[in-house]
């Protein structure tokens, strides 16, 4: 298989909409973190948590499906066992792009993914990747 060069950076400032799978309902933690330092940085952030916890600022949804507008990066804060799971509902949404966040690797969950278009970045920080692009 033939690996294509993803230029993120070229993703980042294509972007409007998130979609963070995974949103925690604790500051602290490293998705909210993220969430939060995208929203500052003018992208429309929306949550995924099947709890749909009360997040201050942002609208959360049950999962993927249930979003009714267009997303254009789906940013995953699940661990790599997880994503096949998610596979069928991001097939179903058709974002752009799948990112799977540092740590997280599941090459033969995403190869369908890849197959229908959908660019896919797997164990990359959006947050840090944004920073680099700045």
């Amino acid at each position: 298989m033939e690996s294509k060069k993803i230029d993120v950076c070229k993703i980042l400032n294509e972007t409007k909409t998130i979609a963070v799978v995974g949103i925690s309902s604790n500051p602290s933690r490293t998705s909210r973190d993220i969430a939060s330092y995208l929203q500052m940085n003018d992208y429309k952030v929306v949550g995924v948590n099947p709890g749909k916890p009360k997040i201050e600022g942002m609208e959360v949804f049950a999962s993927l499906k249930d979003i009714p507008f267009e997303i254009d990066i789906v940013d995953v804060f699940r661990r790599s066992e997880d994503i096949p799971q998610l596979i069928p509902d991001v097939l179903a949404v058709k974002p752009k792009v799948l990112w799977l966040q540092l740590g997280i690797r599941n090459d033969e969950a995403v190869q369908p993914v890849i197959e229908t278009g959908i660019t896919a970045v797997q164990d990359t920080c959006i947050k840090i990747a944004h920073m680099y692009c700045g």
